[in-house]
C-alpha cells in the first residue's frame, strides 16, 4: 500500500527556513515521481516542485526558484523540500504526491499528474 507522510511544517518568520520531509512506504521511491504541491485558502493547488522518477530531473515554480530545493534520499525512501527565504505568500498546506509517470514541463505542477497524496503539513510564514 502506497503511503506518504509529510513532516517538518510549522510557523516561521519571513526570511526563515524550513525543511519538509516526505517519507514513503509501500513502494520504492526511485521508481516514482514525487511532487510537492501546496494549497492556500481561496487559491487552487499550486505546484511547487517535482523530482522525476529514475533520472532525477527537477522542476520548480517560478515563485520558488532559487529559494527551494527538492532532493531525494533513496536509502531512506524520503524526499525533502528545503525552503529558504520564506515569504508570507508561501503560507499554505504542503502536500507531497507521487505517481509512476514521468513528468514534463506541462504536467509536473498539475494535481491530476499524481495518483497518491500525503495528508499535508501546514507551513505558516508570519512575523
Amino acid at each position: 500500500q502506497v503511503q506518504l507522510v509529510e513532516s517538518g511544517g510549522g510557523l516561521v518568520q519571513p526570511g526563515g527556513s524550513l525543511r519538509l520531509s516526505c517519507a514513503a512506504s509501500g513502494f520504492t521511491l526511485d521508481y516514482y515521481t514525487i511532487g510537492w504541491l501546496r494549497y492556500a485558502p481561496v487559491k487552487e493547488h499550486d505546484g511547487v516542485s517535482c523530482i522525476s522518477r529514475s533520472d532525477g530531473i527537477t522542476y520548480y515554480a517560478d515563485s520558488v526558484k532559487g529559494r527551494f530545493t527538492i532532493s531525494r534520499d533513496n536509502a531512506k525512501n524520503t524526499v525533502y523540500l528545503q525552503m529558504n527565504s520564506l515569504k508570507p505568500d508561501d503560507t499554505a498546506v504542503y502536500y507531497c504526491a507521487t505517481d509512476l509517470r514521468s513528468p514534463n514541463i506541462y504536467t509536473w505542477y498539475r494535481t491530476i499528474s499524481y495518483k497518491y497524496w500525503g495528508q499535508g503539513t501546514q507551513v505558516t510564514v508570519s512575523s
